[in-house]
């Protein structure tokens, strides 16, 4: 979830500048858009259902991994009373088995990527449309995001509260640093080896 809300989060660099050009001020502000997201209500589902999907993807590739481990430990117990064409048939499915491995992870990467986007857009678009009205309201020019100000003073121009209260929502405490998703990928498991053939 960090690397969607990364990118998304480039996307509130700044709001129009016809205020800049209408006044010829310029009024600088910033606000935490990961801090902003960890509020919403929404959010907290998302989280819970990105966990539960992502439960499911690892507990599959789990199974899998289990799968090819007790035929390969079979294998290994039995490869030199095998005749060259069983030999052959097993190392054809361990090989197999090993490539479909790699194919699930890769698959539950990207599913877990595309459910991730797919319940993050509306919110990104209902965060990005608080910014701008407040942004409007109190005539900022331009609005950074804090996680990428190197400087700038504590409280100053930070407007995260008024987007909060846009969206409805109390501000709570602020986090020490941004929110991060409890949702991971599948974990990926030690990479197979393949069966080293051995002569009867």
């Amino acid at each position: 979830m960090n690397k969607l809300k990364s990118l998304l989060v480039a996307a509130f660099v700044c709001v129009s500048m016809a205020s800049f050009a209408q006044t010829g001020t310029v009024k600088i502000g910033y606000t935490n858009a990961n801090y902003i997201i960890s509020q919403l209500p929404e959010s907290r589902q998302i989280e819970s259902d990105l966990k539960a999907h992502s439960g499911q993807l690892e507990k599959e590739l789990q199974n899998k991994v289990r799968d090819y481990q007790g035929k390969l430990e079979a294998y290994n117990k039995g490869a030199q009373t095998m005749t060259d064409v069983i030999r052959a048939d097993r190392e054809k499915e361990l090989t197999s088995l090993r490539s479909s491995i790699e194919e699930f992870q890769r698959n539950a990467d990207a599913s877990l990527q595309k459910k991730e986007q797919t319940a993050l857009e509306p919110v990104m678009n209902k965060i990005q449309k608080a910014i701008d009205d407040v942004a409007k309201e109190n005539g900022y020019t331009h609005i950074f995001t804090a996680e990428a100000l190197l400087y700038g003073p504590e409280d100053g121009n930070n407007f995260t509260d008024l987007v909060l209260k846009k969206l409805g929502v109390t501000p709570g405490a602020k986090p020490a640093s941004p929110a991060a998703s409890t949702a991971k990928p599948a974990a990926t498991p030690a990479k197979p080896t393949t069966p080293v053939k051995k002569k009867n």
